[in-house]
């Protein structure tokens, strides 16, 4: 959800569930974990206190987000409260699903309240046009000149924490995307009555939606301070922020790719025949 596009409105935070409850839906996934094995990179730099997590959405977004707000949750405690679009809550099952996960409808209101509370605050800038990718677009940035999150970063004085996602971009293969006039006139035509912007046409494992059991592999940078910006609500700042934050998150990703190109345990076999857990960072 990009900050840029929220609305205003009343604060509404729905309450985290139970550490117990989290456990459950964490422990849900380490079958996936197994095929998917994440490997994690600077996890020391999530500070245990307040921070905001910026980076790349991936396409689809659910390939991998699961595995890295598990990987926090097992390794800080912090249960992430990631801002979601306006257009998932008018899904009823699918918006009580994510909300159960912390997610928090992303308007500035809701924001400031979780940052006054000093809670963990996820925003992907790039939003749903990074979602729906279409092909030769694989880990681009689509930011566009939005400085939402670093106008409310400095406004709460919040270290942000650039992370970067790399390997569910592998999982789907594109088939149909907005590229094509006809496709593109049928998103555009969902889009204005639902609300609901649609995603390319994939296929995964053959002609089905099985995903492809790639490695995923995550980043986190070194927190970027915005106190050196107290009380400055200008947009040069806000742009300084971005721009920092935009160029360690593109760094992040190279970073990623060149190491899961040099990774042994890349493959499903060997990850599979391997049972040591001390690469996975």
């Amino acid at each position: 959800m990009t900050v840029d596009a929220m609305q205003n409105g009343a604060i509404d935070i729905p309450a985290l569930l139970p550490d117990r409850e989290i456990d459950i839906l964490v422990a849900l996934l380490e079958p996936l974990e197994r095929l998917t094995r994440p490997k994690l990179y600077g996890f020391e730099n999530i500070p245990t206190d307040r921070s905001l997590l910026v980076g790349n959405h991936t396409l689809y977004a659910f390939l991998d987000l699961p595995f890295m707000l598990a990987a926090i949750w097992k390794r800080r405690r912090l249960a992430v409260r990631s801002l979601g679009e306006h257009a998932h809550y008018a899904i009823p099952l699918w918006r009580d699903a994510l909300t159960a996960c912390g997610m928090v409808r992303g308007t500035r209101e809701n924001v400031r309240a979780l940052m006054d509370e000093r809670q963990t605050v996820l925003v992907f800038p790039g939003g749903a046009r990074e979602v729906a990718k279409r092909r030769g677009e694989k880990y681009q940035l689509m930011w566009k000149e939005r400085i939402g999150f670093a106008r409310l970063a400095i406004e709460h004085g919040y270290p942000i924490v650039p992370f970067a996602a790399v390997g569910a971009e592998e999982m789907l293969d594109i088939v149909i995307d907005e590229n094509n006039p006809a496709y593109a006139h049928f998103t555009d035509l969902v889009k204005r009555l639902t609300g609901w912007p649609m995603p390319p046409l994939v296929h995964g494992v053959g002609p089905t939606l099985l995903p492809h059991p790639e490695r995923l592999y995550f980043w986190f940078g070194e927190p970027i301070d915005t106190s050196q910006f107290a009380g400055r609500h200008d947009g040069d700042a806000a742009r300084t922020v971005r721009n920092e934050v935009k160029h360690a998150v593109e760094g992040g990703i190279d970073f990623l790719l060149a190491e899961r190109e040099a990774d042994p345990r890349r493959p499903l076999r060997k990850r599979l025949l391997s049972r040591d857990a001390k690469d996975d960072g």
